[in-house]
């Protein structure tokens, strides 16, 4: 690891750590306004297909909501998992060093920017067959 990553490494920790706490928060106050909204429909007798519609969408919006909000806590607890480690740093494909810049704007990252691009082109390339 380079003087200038571990010098960073409590700046990156505290990084880490604060988005899990927001997101942690974001989730709990998500599952409680899903119980305040099935208790309110479960009182409401007369609704319209609009009503049900929006919902509907809403109910959506906040499942995907969660579940991006759920796969970010995982992908932070995987990094501090590997700061613990002392594995943090290093790209998952190449091996190479993650530069610093990018680390301090996504200290989550697993990859560096060179192989993260060349997997997101791999993803994105459609199915030849």
């Amino acid at each position: 690891m380079d003087e200038s990553l571990q010098s960073h490494l409590p700046e990156l920790r505290q990084l880490l750590v604060n988005r899990l706490h927001e997101l942690r928060a974001e989730i709990e106050a998500a599952a409680e306004s899903a119980r305040q909204q099935a208790s309110a429909a479960a009182a409401r007798e007369v609704t319209d297909h609009k009503d049900e519609a929006l919902q509907s969408q809403m109910a959506d919006l906040d499942d995907t909501q969660f579940q991006r909000d759920r796969e970010e806590m995982l992908e932070i607890e995987d990094a501090l998992a590997r700061l613990d480690a002392g594995a943090y740093g290093h790209c998952a494909d190449c091996g190479c060093p993650i530069e610093l810049p990018r680390l301090l704007v996504m200290p989550a990252a697993r990859r560096c920017a060179a192989c993260q691009f060349a997997r997101e082109r791999t993803a994105a390339r459609p199915a030849v067959g």
